[in-house]
């Protein structure tokens, strides 16, 4: 039964990183809500405000402005009892009632037959609240991340589609949002529902090799720390287990041979600055021969969801091969919260960093990383009846992602897969339908070829007007560049 203890420590977590916040509407919220679920029991026998104490305590620990918080300990009360939204709008402001209202809306949608219509009327509600303001998506993440928590009490068929959207929808959301911690615990219980045999599996064959890996990283520790230590370079250095979703696809790429997976426990290196990434990088290919094609780069060039690391693999002890991860404080902490990390990083330079959409007043993120959400609205309006649009939803949005450049270094955030006729018509509709060639990385390309993560684009284009080629049509990737060529030739 939560009491006032839990209070407590939910006020001390947000004290740590927010010492300003406004803990005596946190404290009112915190009762308000409580009392209102009042008599109110979760399917487990629990008191209800267990779930939304929960919610909060997820964004506590990403450390979210304390609006956040308050409309998290709010969530369910409009939809769960007898007040209302200008209740919440009396008690705690504009602020907070539009983010519980957010969240109410994102729950009135109902489940129908046919999974696919369901999913997708969901990616959609969920992608307009977050045009509004992320913090909605944020609360209804750690809110489902709760209920995948205590999914066991629910019926089989709830379970299995719970798990089901979680994989459709959630999990690829948080990713694309760059939060690894959610992402993976999401992914994980979802994986235990959906697969259960090979969750099983994959459980089972890799708990000796994490045991016997971990004993294995901890000789490369000492080593390394030891190397750091007379390079003056203060470091924390831990090993991080694959999580066992992520270890089942990589499996199934690997002929579901375990002994194949290098990165199954990896080497995690913290250090201060990024110069001191750098270095570091430099003396463990002193030490141990690195892999060639297997140093990544994510400091220069990031991720689309903001992941920045270095990354390398190497004949390390016992020539055995070994990854390493080496990142700042700060990208380590972006890593795992993704967006989230920007309000709290833009807090403390008490300056908000600039973005491009207009995001709610202090929690602004850079603008890269969300651009796509401003182009949502522009092509939904294009999609025709008869496509698949949970599909084309999770390609133009979801699916992992490549920054490839213009000559001029422009980004062009694409899908993977895409190709030289996608990146065209991400430049404009015109530039797509003028192509006659390609050249990446100043070579000529078929333009059906799938670019990769830091290619240079350029397009050769006709001078005249003209019209796309149809098979185009066979390898495009993007529903920009579908829906530009169908226009086209009128189809």
């Amino acid at each position: 039964m939560p009491n006032d203890t839990d209070l407590q420590k939910l006020i001390d977590q947000i004290n740590i990183y927010h010492p300003q916040a406004d803990f005596d509407q946190i404290s009112k919220a915190y009762n308000f809500a409580k009392e209102a679920h009042e008599g109110q029991k979760r399917r487990d026998g629990q008191p209800y405000f267990v779930h939304p104490l929960s919610v909060a305590f997820t964004l506590a620990r990403l450390q979210l402005d304390d609006s956040s918080i308050i409309a998290s300990l709010l969530h369910d009360v409009v939809e769960d009892t007898r007040y209302s939204v200008k209740k919440i709008e009396l008690n705690f402001g504009k602020e907070v009632a539009f983010l519980v209202e957010g969240v109410t809306k994102l729950k009135k949608l109902k489940y129908r037959l046919g999974r696919k219509e369901y999913f997708s009327e969901n990616l959609k509600k969920m992608f307009v609240a977050m045009a509004k303001d992320i913090r909605v998506v944020l609360i209804k993440l750690a809110d489902r991340l709760h209920n995948m928590e205590t999914i066991g009490y629910v019926s089989q068929e709830e379970r299995d589609r719970k798990a089901y959207e979680v994989m459709e929808i959630y999990a690829p959301l948080a990713q694309r949002l760059g939060i690894g911690e959610i992402r993976d615990r999401l992914e994980d219980i979802a994986f235990q529902y959906i697969y259960p045999e090979e969750h099983k599996w994959v459980k089972e064959i890799s708990a000796e090799h994490y045991i016997e890996a971990d004993k294995y990283l901890q000789k490369v520790k000492t080593v390394l720390q030891k190397s750091l230590r007379e390079q003056g370079i203060e470091a924390e250095i831990d090993a991080r287990a694959k999580h066992l979703y992520s270890l089942y696809k990589k499996l199934l790429r690997k002929d579901k041979d375990i002994n194949k997976i290098y990165d199954l426990v990896a080497l995690r290196v913290i250090v201060n600055t990024i110069s001191e990434c750098y270095e570091t990088l430099g003396m463990i290919h002193k030490q141990w021969f690195p892999l060639l094609g297997m140093i990544k780069d994510y400091i220069s060039l990031p991720k689309p969801n903001g992941y920045r690391s270095l990354h390398t693999t190497v004949f390390c002890l016992e020539g055995r091969i070994t990854e390493f991860q080496i990142r700042t404080w700060q990208m380590h902490y972006e890593a795992e919260h993704g967006v989230a990390a920007h309000w709290y990083y833009a807090d403390k330079k008490k300056s908000l960093i600039v973005d491009e959409i207009g995001l709610k007043k202090g929690f602004k993120v850079p603008g890269e990383i969300l651009k796509w959400v401003e182009e949502l609205p522009k092509w939904q309006k294009e999609l025709t009846q008869g496509e698949d649009l949970l599909n084309t939803l999770r390609i133009d949005t979801l699916e992992d992602r490549i920054f490839v450049f213009t000559p001029h270094g422009d980004v062009v955030d694409l899908p993977v897969g895409a190709t030289a006729i996608d990146f065209a018509y991400a430049i404009h509709t015109l530039v797509g339908d003028r192509c006659l060639g390609a050249k990446v990385n100043g070579k000529l390309a078929e333009l059906s070829l799938e670019l990769k993560n830091g290619d240079i684009v350029e397009i050769l284009r006709s001078k005249n007007e003209r019209k796309p080629k149809r098979d185009w049509l066979n390898f495009v990737k993007t529903t920009r560049a579908k829906t530009a060529i169908k226009k086209s030739l009128s189809l």
